[in-house]
């Protein structure tokens, strides 16, 4: 196994969020500051929370999903971006939706959680609160939520992600605008 991967039942994740700003074959995914810009894409773009490099530095780069879904790759080569259903293969694995949430978030991000939400990253994904940026081009809830696509559509203008929250040991499985900005954890081949 690589260095940043952690083997979690039949599964090899990544234990850190993606970070990349060119897709696999070296095409630029462009980078989208503007709050109007955001709002208005049809196309793959990134940002960093708050357009702060430091927050993508320790958090990884935020995603919309059809950057997740561009035909020329999200994922280096050897990965892919995990469809919902093997994000529900991860959580049933670690004992459901209601437990696997703890087992997921890292021990050092949700220190401040109450006993309910600690993360006990036992599992040694070690996801992170690093927030999101809504389909307007607000960014939220950093420190409160970590949120990441699958590849999944849920119906034309959604799509399936997974949801760590630091109050609550829980994994939520939901569905959002595919405008939004989530962070992206990579599953090998």
């Amino acid at each position: 196994m690589e260095e940043n991967e952690i083997k979690i039942g039949k599964q090899i994740w990544t234990t850190k969020n993606l970070d990349v700003s060119t897709y696999r074959n070296g095409d630029a995914i462009p980078q989208v500051q503007d709050e109007e810009e955001w709002k208005n894409l049809s196309t793959g773009a990134w940002c960093n929370y708050e357009n702060e490099a430091a927050n993508g530095t320790k958090y990884g780069k935020l995603y919309n999903w059809y950057a997740v879904n561009d035909p020329r790759g999200l994922a280096p080569k050897g990965y892919h971006i995990p469809t919902d259903e093997e994000w529900s293969i991860l959580t049933d694995y670690l004992g459901g939706e209601e437990e696997a949430g703890a087992k997921m978030k890292s021990n050092t991000w949700y220190e401040t959680a109450n006993d309910e939400g600690k993360g006990t990253n036992e599992s040694g994904f070690a996801g992170l609160a690093g927030g999101y940026r809504s389909y307007d081009g607000d960014f939220s809830s950093i420190f409160e939520f970590g949120y990441s696509w699958s590849s999944s559509e849920s119906d034309a203008g959604n799509g399936w992600h997974r949801r760590l929250e630091r109050s609550y040991r829980h994994v939520y499985r939901d569905y959002d605008n595919k405008l939004y900005g989530f962070s992206v954890r990579c599953l090998r081949d």
